[in-house]
């Protein structure tokens, strides 16, 4: 039988004290996730793979700074960090000389695709998140992507409007407005089900921040 395959926190650990073969072990185990979930976010296959380059040289320099545990939530939040820096960059670029916006993801492609995680069919934190992922699923598009960037991806209020493309008081209100009609949805759901609603497993080691934070 071979060696037991490295941990997430093994892997930083090595790479933190500059070796480069972990940082190669580490990217093989995460980036195929990486890509989708950024391919998701960005049409531009050519951006996604610059951010996704960024995101590894990061790791490579700040991976003392990982708490330990899977790596999953903490290689997302610098990947999604990454693609609202390369938005930020275009956009300045494209003022001098304007070019059509990106199509905006399909309203199927944005029911909270980040839930799941590297053990799951999307790859984030593989949890199991009950009536609240029901609840979701019945909130309409614009505020799902709202949660989606605020919550799961666990941007602040300026990320999510880079992100997102809209201006940043619309953020704090349509996360306002989600964090209510997700209440009424979990009211309801716990009415039908004639008992409290499950609630939503959230690790400590997550980025996800509280609906409708505005950090």
């Amino acid at each position: 039988m071979g060696a037991p395959e490295e941990n997430d926190a093994a892997l930083l650990r090595a790479v933190a004290a500059g070796d480069q073969a972990a940082l190669a072990r580490l990217y093989d185990r995460h980036a195929g996730w990486l890509q989708v979930r950024l391919t998701r976010r960005c049409p531009d296959p050519e951006t996604v793979r610059e951010v996704l380059q960024d995101t590894f040289v990061t790791v490579w320099r700040s991976a003392g700074a990982h708490r330990g545990g899977e790596a999953g939530g903490w290689l997302w939040t610098i990947a999604a960090r990454r693609l609202v820096d390369a938005l930020r960059a275009r956009e300045r670029a494209e003022r001098y000389a304007p070019v059509p916006a990106p199509p905006a993801p399909s309203a199927e492609d944005c029911v909270l695709d980040g839930l799941d995680g590297p053990d799951g069919p999307d790859g984030v934190d593989g949890l199991e998140y009950g009536d609240v992922g029901t609840a979701l699923g019945r909130l309409g598009p614009e505020l799902r992507e709202v949660l989606r960037a605020t919550v799961v991806d666990g941007l602040t209020t300026r990320e999510a409007a880079t992100l997102l493309g809209i201006p940043e008081g619309t953020v704090k209100s349509r996360a306002l407005r989600a964090r209510r009609e997700l209440r009424a949805a979990l009211a309801r759901l716990a009415g039908e089900r004639g008992g409290p609603a499950r609630p939503l497993a959230t690790p400590s080691s997550s980025p996800r921040r509280p609906l409708g934070g505005t950090a």
